[in-house]
């Protein structure tokens, strides 16, 4: 799979992930697990960030997960299971359409890797804060081959 030839077809691009006080992403056998990527958006989803900007945001922090793949394993192709998202958005009180957003993540990851490698399991939480007021914070588990 022509995973840099896929991104460039839908006009995305992989930021680059650099550690800190933490990694940004660790790996166990075949599997790896990001550390939580925020998104440039700020805010609540339901009061100052409507659902589609949330879904922006989703794609947004899903893609900064790709750059924590990438950083560890250094090619996105080595990606053969997208097993797991957790997403976390930070909601204004009484909103519950926490799906809707992290649509933006999942929609992403099947655009990018297709149906087989890309569809996953999922937790989509409504949070009442986010580091930086971001509005959304993702992390993913993917299976990958040496």
């Amino acid at each position: 799979m022509d995973i840099n030839g896929k991104l460039k077809e839908l006009g995305l691009e992989i930021p680059a992930a650099s550690p800190g006080k933490l990694a940004p992403a660790v790996r166990t056998g075949n599997l790896v697990y990001t550390s939580g990527a925020t998104s440039r958006v700020t805010g609540k989803v339901g009061d100052n960030v409507t659902v589609e900007e949330g879904y922006e945001a989703a794609r947004q922090a899903i893609l900064g997960c790709l750059g924590s793949v990438q950083w560890l394993v250094g090619d996105l192709s080595k990606v053969t299971r997208v097993v797991k998202i957790l997403g976390m958005v930070n909601c204004a009180e009484g909103f519950s359409n926490t799906p809707a957003v992290i649509h933006g993540a999942t929609d992403t990851l099947v655009a990018i890797f297709g149906q087989e490698v890309g569809w996953h399991a999922r937790s989509a939480i409504g949070v009442y804060q986010l580091p930086g007021d971001a509005a959304v914070e993702i992390e993913i588990i993917v299976e990958v081959k040496d």
